[in-house]
């Protein structure tokens, strides 16, 4: 069976009942670009979170690969908006850490070289020494996917990673994170959360909608533009408008579907 994340008739909820996500099913083959878009409150980090093992679901199964997903793993690395980096390390020291944890018999000094590495791959060689206060947003950023790039890890989830950012240094962000995904040889399998159509668009090979209030698959669109994209030329072009139209109605539909319903 090829790898794939697969995710069959899951539901969750909190304790108090309250439904977040309902009778998903999902499959994403290895090396896939999806986008997870919704508006607020459709589940969509809660879904990212079942998949990296974070929390578990009421019902439903969960799999990698075949193999059920019962907890974090070193296949399934994980960026949040956050940045989640440790402040009173450096930079090229929280990458070390995560190295040894993926490659726990490597000495010190060959987990520096391969954590140096990560950074000159994201254009951090220049703030190897330095600490997460003294990066900007979109450094810090570019220092959180260099560690889950240093786990090899097949799997990459993205909690809206770019969320936070100025435009310019989103944009930089975006176009980094494709060119890397597009020269890694197997390419990572990426689940991106995201509210922005804009962006889903550019990034992914797919977009899974969710609705709100609970989560469900609403739509389930491939994104055939075709690779390397540029762009200014994809974001003028009429095939992009229209797709881009398509999506948003089908989410204002939904909502309007839920307020008539409540």
């Amino acid at each position: 069976m090829a790898s794939e994340l697969r995710l069959e008739g899951v539901d969750f909820s909190y304790e108090d009942a309250t439904p977040i996500l309902e009778k998903i099913d999902l499959a994403v083959p290895a090396g896939q670009f999806v986008c997870l878009l919704g508006s607020s409150g459709s589940g969509k980090s809660t879904l990212l979170r079942l998949l990296a093992g974070l929390q578990f679901p009421r019902h439903g199964r969960l799999s990698w690969n075949g193999q059920p997903i019962t907890g974090p793993s070193l296949d399934r690395g994980v960026v949040f908006q956050d940045y989640a980096l440790f402040p009173w390390m450096s930079v090229v020291d929280n990458i070390a850490i995560a190295i040894g944890k993926a490659q726990p018999k490597a000495r010190k000094a060959e987990r520096r070289e391969q954590a140096e590495a990560c950074l000159v791959k994201v254009g951090l060689e220049n703030a190897i020494g330095q600490y997460p206060f003294e990066l900007s947003g979109g450094m810090r950023q570019r220092a959180a996917i260099a560690r889950a790039l240093a786990l090899c890890s097949p799997v990459l989830l993205m909690d809206e990673p770019f969320g936070a950012l100025d435009p310019t240094n989103r944009a930089r962000l975006q176009d980094l994170l494709l060119e890397i995904w597009e020269t890694e040889v197997p390419r990572k399998t990426i689940v991106f959360v995201t509210h922005d159509i804009d962006e889903a668009l550019y990034l992914g090979d797919r977009i899974v909608v969710l609705g709100s209030t609970p989560g469900r698959l609403i739509a389930d669109l491939p994104v055939g533009f075709p690779r390397h994209r540029e762009r200014r030329a994809l974001f003028d072009s009429a095939e992009f408008h229209a797709l881009r139209e398509s999506i948003a109605e089908t989410l204002a539909a939904d909502t309007l579907r839920q307020l008539v319903a409540a």
